[in-house]
């Protein structure tokens, strides 16, 4: 459908409904809600719509990062969740913060290997 008759339904009141799904997942759980809203709704619109925070009371949605199909919504390449206008199908995606900084988190792993390395060598010249 064209935007001259997407406007003309929209001022008709007849704006047509798009499929969209609502994916958030914790470490021992997935969450992936299919849900209908109206052509023109914003990501942030259909998260809240999608109820995702009746079963996730953790979850603070003024403060969660999103994105649709791994492309986040950061408004610096897309808009910010409140501004993108969903799509037939999209996937809104909400991110948990990290627990460990991904740099950090490998420095760790280096030095635990590492110390397992010195270890070996020990034991072989004990």
């Amino acid at each position: 459908m064209d935007k001259e008759s997407e406007q003309v339904l929209a001022q008709m009141g007849k704006v047509p409904d798009i499929n969209v799904e609502i994916a958030y997942a914790l470490p021992d759980k997935q969450y992936l809600i299919a849900l209908t809203v109206k052509q023109g709704s914003s990501a942030l619109a259909a998260v809240l719509a999608s109820g995702i925070t009746t079963q996730c009371p953790e979850l603070d949605i003024k403060q969660a990062k999103m994105g649709v199909f791994s492309k986040a919504l950061d408004g610096k390449l897309m808009p910010t969740p409140d501004k993108y206008e969903l799509q037939d199908k999209d996937r809104v995606e909400i991110y948990r913060p990290l627990l460990i900084d991904p740099k950090q988190a490998r420095k760790q792993r280096a030095e635990k290997a590492r110390q397992e390395q010195q270890k070996k060598k020990a034991l072989k010249k004990g």
